[in-house]
């Protein structure tokens, strides 16, 4: 419709309401403007509005800003159904499994023979040791469909059957969550939204003796992405200033954050154990959600304390950073990296050459070009990592130098700091038991970069009874 509009064939749009034209702010505003410069009206028929004739944009932006608070509670309530119906053990969002038929009616899955019976070679031949690349090979030769009917293999899609954890029998909900009704973005589930692992959910295609120890030959191949750490995002896809900081002093888990409801209409956002969160509370039972205004104001106090009676640790903490940055050491690694994958490409291709050229066999072809692709992969996600350090360091360079002049020159902060905190902070240690045995779920520990530590007893006596009356 908008490129009709672009293109002279509409001059007037009639809608019911705001709601049904578009649900995000930005996105009516933006297409209002684009429409009204080539003086094609907008009419609301609810609301009354003529884009055209209208004398300012406020009563549209508040409509449809209502609008999209509409879809955003929406989108709150529907996931909080679906929560309930994956914790009740309902399958949700089933997409097709090779093994598995789906019975939409009742929303359970039963055995396809036929095609539990190339399940189980997959398993067999992985376990014999062939990797996926000769799988496929094999598959195709042997012209196996796919789920779809089709004689067609990746290297991917045999790992996602090796891992898969419904053929032996169990089912595992939220694997993936969306980030926003907005854009509509899903990502890998590590630990952001609850999960749900049932077992014995249906019947099983092979055993769990035969599931384990593909997994154990699959971690054994393909090293951890080295852009996570622990099943969790780290700090190159940081939303919130704490993400990855805060440490749980019971379990040594990463704290999650979470939003409790304050009252009828509003919420709050607090940090718990992930432990606690995820997998229950019996698990680390001396954890405590705390708020996230109390860590920030927290850290205030540590600011006021370093700056007003340790500048020469504020100094050596500044100093550390700063020699951090300059280090070359991430462009020596970056070149080496580089000069290695292009070597492992060069040596991948002349292997494609010699398996054409009958100098080598296909089995020996298959297990040096495994290995060949693993060490290719591993440079490349090395590299990338080099390469967000390096972005974020060239980022950094020029805040820390605005830093520096504002820390020598106002003694106080008069409100949370992210770069200020990021700049210092090492990490967040949330709770403690003390020596004599005693749990103090409420005392937070600041580790900072450089040289050392400085927790602070007072500030968390001093915040302590706010978050207990917050959290009761």
């Amino acid at each position: 419709m908008i490129k009709d509009c672009m293109n002279g064939q509409i001059d007037i749009i009639l809608t019911k309401s705001i709601s049904r034209f578009s649900r995000n702010l930005v996105d009516t505003l933006q297409y209002v403007r684009l429409l009204k410069e080539k003086n094609i009206a907008i009419v609301f028929e609810k609301e009354n509005i003529n884009t055209l004739s209208m004398e300012s944009e406020m009563a549209l932006a508040l409509l449809s800003t209502l609008a999209q608070n509409e879809v955003e509670s929406l989108s709150a309530n529907v996931k909080m159904g679906i929560k309930m119906k994956m914790k009740r053990g309902e399958m949700m969002g089933f997409n097709g499994c090779l093994g598995y038929d789906y019975h939409s009616e009742d929303k359970t899955i039963t055995v396809n023979e036929e095609e539990a019976q190339t399940v189980r070679w997959i398993f067999e031949q992985y376990i014999m040791g062939y990797g996926s690349y000769t799988i496929v090979n094999q598959l195709v030769q042997l012209g196996k469909k796919n789920k779809k009917g089709k004689v067609k293999w990746t290297d991917s899609g045999i790992i996602g059957i090796i891992s898969n954890e419904k053929y032996k029998g169990d089912l595992l909900l939220g694997k993936t969550f969306t980030v926003d009704p907005i854009s509509k973005r899903r990502l890998d589930n590590m630990g952001e939204e609850d999960q749900f692992y049932i077992k014995n959910h249906h019947e099983p295609i092979i055993s769990a003796e035969m599931w384990n120890k593909a997994q154990e030959i699959r971690k054994k191949r393909y090293k951890e992405n080295v852009l996570t750490i622990g099943g969790t995002r780290e700090k190159f896809t940081r939303k919130y200033a704490l993400s990855s900081l805060c440490e749980c002093g019971f379990c040594g888990t990463k704290l999650t954050r979470r939003a409790h409801n304050q009252d009828t209409h509003s919420t709050k956002p607090v940090w718990k154990c992930r432990t606690a969160t995820n997998k229950g509370k019996d698990l680390c039972p001396h954890s405590k959600a705390l708020d996230e205004v109390i860590i920030e104001n927290a850290f205030l106090e540590v600011y006021r304390l370093l700056s007003v009676n340790f500048d020469d640790v504020l100094d050596s903490v500044l100093a550390t950073v700063e020699d951090a940055l300059a280090n070359e050491e991430d462009i020596v690694r970056l070149k080496k990296i580089e000069k290695s994958l292009s070597a492992w490409e060069s040596k991948r291709k002349k292997l494609t050459d010699m398996l054409l050229d009958d100098t080598i066999s296909k089995e020996a072809y298959d297990e040096k070009y495994n290995d060949f692709t693993d060490k290719i992969n591993q440079s490349k996600n090395e590299k990338e990592l080099l390469m967000l350090n390096l972005d974020s360091k060239k980022n950094i360079k020029i805040r820390m130098k605005d830093l520096r002049e504002r820390l020598s020159e106002v003694d106080m902060l008069d409100e949370f700091d992210r770069v200020v905190f990021e700049s210092i902070v090492e990490k967040v240690i949330v709770g403690e038991t003390n020596e004599d045995g005693s749990i103090d779920p409420y005392k937070l520990t600041f580790v900072l970069k450089g040289n050392g530590y400085k927790a602070i007893p007072d500030a968390k006596e001093r915040y302590i009874s706010l978050c207990k009356k917050q959290i009761s």
